[in-house]
């Protein structure tokens, strides 16, 4: 099978999720026996071409015109994405399937499924009004309206939580059986030969200090200013732990601020952005990873965390809710409660056994229903079914066609044979 990849992030170029997903299952796609081509966006000095062990990734740049807003720049990445599909079809021939990331790419989409007939899986990491608890201006409108484009443009739609599944029925009215829940994964190999390095530890916390971790963007949806409010009342009953946050985002400025506010400058620690070898190496040194999104579609950070073999603690919330079973395989607390995620996050502190049994429990868990092989299938099975759905519309519009040449042909016979029977009864009147 000929899989195109439309997406606009994809490693070294790491947004959010996305990326990884992408890389991950192309890999094994490939390893399945398709061919895997990205489109994808090119960012500073990125190859326009690359063999990424096999898979074909293809890199667009934007326009030299400076966009007004970040609405215009997507648009003109959807163009650039377009003109790339067309090059490599009039080269290569069509693909079998188009897999569309999220809304950034569904105008590039629409128009290669329009013009090539091929058909659409759309796979929706999150919405805008999810992100947002709802749709507050005219961009999140645009944007949402745009989600909903992709999705009903779509043959078949993948989310990865019952969470998202009825989010999306809720917000766009799609029918049930056309949305599909296969989960994210996690590369189960993504540890191997990284142990825990204590002069790698000593940059982010003294021997005696417990490391509570955080990974992901620094962004409101994520909760990271509720974490950080719980960390008075964690250190008024255990002073030997230092909080560790990696990762960039808007709010970094906001944030530092709010641990200076709360006298934690020592206790805090903003690692900025980190390059992937060094988050496993972080994740091997830290000893709780806690993940207090508002907003949180499914969180591969959370797999991550578990399969390194450490505690987590996540909200009640989306997939989050799904993937953690509390005191099971992991905690959870209320969303956007800093009382609840220290409660969380001392029990862990002071029980030992508890955080073995979780660790132990999280990682069967994840080899289990989280690994690419299995993940892999469910999607190949869903881009069977919208290639299926194409090829039935076209013997139907292909039937509809003769159905209708026919009615024709037929309504063209009874005309000449009424004329020639008003001719024979004026002949017979005569």
């Amino acid at each position: 099978m000929k899989i195109l990849m439309l997406t606009w992030e994809y490693p070294p170029r790491i947004v959010g999720g996305i990326a990884r997903v992408v890389h991950d299952l192309s890999k094994r796609l490939l390893k399945d026996g398709h061919e895997v081509t990205v489109i994808t966006y090119r960012e500073e000095n990125m190859p326009y071409y690359e063999d990424d062990k096999g898979v074909n990734v293809y890199r667009v740049d934007n326009y030299m015109i400076n966009p007004n807003n970040f609405i215009d720049w997507i648009m003109q990445m959807n163009f650039n994405m377009i003109s790339k599909a067309n090059e490599l079809i009039s080269k290569q021939g069509k693909f079998d399937v188009i897999h569309a990331h999220d809304w950034l790419v569904a105008y590039a989409a629409k128009s290669i499924k329009n013009s090539y007939d091929i058909p659409i899986v759309a796979t929706i990491h999150a919405t805008e009004s999810g992100r947002n608890s709802g749709i507050h201006d005219e961009t999140q409108r645009y944007i949402n309206d745009t989600e909903w484009m992709l999705t009903y443009e779509a043959n078949e739609v993948i989310v990865n939580s019952n969470y998202m599944k009825c989010e999306l029925q809720r917000n766009f009215g799609l029918p049930f059986e056309k949305i599909n829940v296969i989960p994210n994964g996690v590369n189960l190999t993504m540890y191997s030969g990284i142990e825990k390095d204590y002069d790698f530890r000593r940059n982010y916390a003294s021997d005696n200090e417990k490391i509570i971790l955080y990974t992901g963007r620094l962004v409101y949806e994520k909760g990271v200013q509720f974490l950080i409010g719980a960390m008075p009342k964690i250190l008024e009953n255990y002073h030997d732990a230092k909080l560790v946050i990696a990762g960039k985002g808007g709010m970094f400025d906001e944030l530092k601020a709010q641990a200076d506010y709360l006298g934690l400058s020592n206790k805090v620690y903003f690692t900025g952005y980190m390059d992937h070898k060094s988050l496993c190496k972080l994740y091997k040194c830290a000893d709780i990873a806690v993940f207090p999104s508002t907003y949180e579609p499914f969180g591969i950070v959370a797999l991550e965390g578990m399969l390194a073999g450490i505690p987590v603690v996540v909200s009640d919330i989306g997939g989050l809710n799904e993937i953690v079973e509390h005191r099971v395989n992991g905690m959870k607390s209320y969303a956007g409660n800093s009382n609840s995620i220290a409660d969380s996050i001392l029990t862990l502190l002071f029980d030992h056994k508890l955080c073995n049994e979780i660790s132990k429990n999280a990682k069967d868990k994840i080899k289990e229903l989280y690994n690419w092989t299995k993940i892999t299938q469910d999607t190949h099975f869903s881009y069977q079914k919208a290639i299926c759905e194409t090829m039935a519309s076209r013997q139907a519009k292909q039937i509809a066609q003769e159905k209708a040449a026919k009615v024709k042909r037929t309504k063209g016979e009874e005309k000449e044979l009424s004329k020639l029977l008003e001719f024979r009864k004026r002949q017979a009147y005569a």
